[in-house]
């Protein structure tokens, strides 16, 4: 009872909304992780107490002329105390061990008919490709990363520029994105729903706002999502969405963002192509409204300082007109 208070305060205090927590598993990987962490934690309890117990024992002990070498701390029944004392520290740690490969194990060994999806790390933040032997097939996000509930789900990691690391603590365990080097994970959400994730390794100054949201959704939308975000960019049919795409079609824009269906290739930053359709903006930083979207592009060093993208003085008509376009593409 103590133990199960103690592990819902914790994750209380841990857990606020759009928030991510170990102490809150929601897939058979962070399930073994959980139930490690809980094994070492109640071990470690144990112990401790033992430990304060044999001290408070020793401290409290009258000592006599009566009591002979042995209880002064000289004698047989010390020394058998001492070498049960290794053993059982011996005990305890091999313990550990084959748990702790137990659990590595189950992390590394994907079950079948998984979903791969491509994850790549940039400064600050994540690629998302869902890749197709078909190129026409192929989808491209950014900061987001659809699932479908109960499917297990392989990513493949790669860092565009230096050392970031893929960790969604309601999902599954921290993997290191190395430059030049690929490699993988794979996760499975057992109930819909979104889970947040962070870069864990210092990745530069904006380290701290490289987020990413898991989504999590029944098969049939996941599908329908998957088919949407294959799509190419339409044309828009309002007169000032349209005057937005020309506006943004003349900037520096396209040197660095995609929007399929139109001339722009850039793939320096995120594809907007589906920008719309998104949560967040600037990798978790901003909710995705007219009003963020507004400032991120007139000054976005102001919202994430050192980030590449640059500012944009553009007119307030030329603003509103691209802010309307941008909203076109879901």
């Amino acid at each position: 009872m103590i133990l199960a208070l103690l592990q819902e305060t914790a994750a209380r205090a841990l857990t606020f909304p759009g928030a991510h927590s170990v102490l809150r598993p929601h897939g058979p990987q962070a399930l073994r992780i959980h139930e490690l962490w809980r094994f070492l934690w109640i071990v470690a309890l144990v112990v401790w107490v033992l430990v304060v117990a044999a001290l408070l024992w020793g401290a409290f002990r009258r000592h006599g002329p009566e009591d002979g070498g042995e209880r002064s701390g000289g004698g047989p029944g010390m020394h058998r105390a001492v070498v049960g004392a290794t053993a059982l520290t011996v005990v305890v740690l091999v313990v550990f061990l084959v748990f702790d490969f137990s659990t590595g194990r189950a992390l590394t060994m994907a079950p079948g008919g998984e979903l791969h999806v491509q994850v790549t790390g940039h400064q600050w933040w994540w690629e998302v490709e869902y890749p197709h032997p078909e190129p026409y097939k192929r989808a491209t996000t950014a900061n987001e990363i659809h699932v479908p509930v109960g499917v297990p789900v392989v990513v493949e990691l790669q860092a565009a520029d230096v050392i970031h690391s893929f960790w969604a603590p309601s999902l599954t365990g921290k993997r290191d994105l190395i430059p030049r080097v690929r490699s993988s994970l794979w996760f499975q959400a057992d109930t819909p729903g979104v889970y947040r994730g962070q870069c864990a390794e210092f990745c530069g100054y904006q380290h701290a706002k490289m987020g990413f949201q898991i989504i999590a959704e029944p098969r049939a939308q996941f599908e329908a999502w998957l088919a949407r975000q294959r799509d190419s960019a339409r044309t828009p049919a309002d007169t000032l969405a349209r005057r937005g795409r020309q506006v943004f079609l003349a900037s520096s824009c396209p040197l660095c963002h995609t929007i399929a269906g139109t001339m722009a290739g850039g793939n320096v930053g995120p594809d907007l192509t589906h920008l719309a359709s998104r949560r967040t903006l600037a990798a978790g930083t901003l909710p995705n409204t007219r009003g963020n979207l507004a400032g991120w592009i007139v000054d976005p060093q102001r919202i994430k300082p050192g980030v590449i993208m640059p500012a944009n003085q553009l007119a307030p008509r030329d603003l509103q007109a691209l802010l309307a376009y941008l909203e076109t593409l879901e």
